[in-house]
């Protein structure tokens, strides 16, 4: 696929390297301003497993009751 990006990009060399790198910012671009945030609702980010209001090295034990 990158062989045949390359093949098809107008100039010499250095003019292929800089439009691929035009090509992978606009790439990361649209990913983070349309894609990512599409995403991310749909993801589990926000879902923690931590219980709240147990300290610092505190143990609990199934009934979440800290011994």
């Amino acid at each position: 696929m990158y062989g045949w990006i390359w093949r098809h990009l107008p100039g010499n060399t250095w003019l292929k390297a800089l439009l691929s790198l035009a090509l992978v910012v606009g790439f990361v671009f649209l990913l983070f301003q349309y894609v990512f945030p599409w995403a991310e609702p749909l993801l589990p980010f926000n879902d923690v497993t931590v219980n709240e209001g147990m300290g610092a090295g505190s143990v609990s034990g199934p009934t979440g009751v800290a011994r």
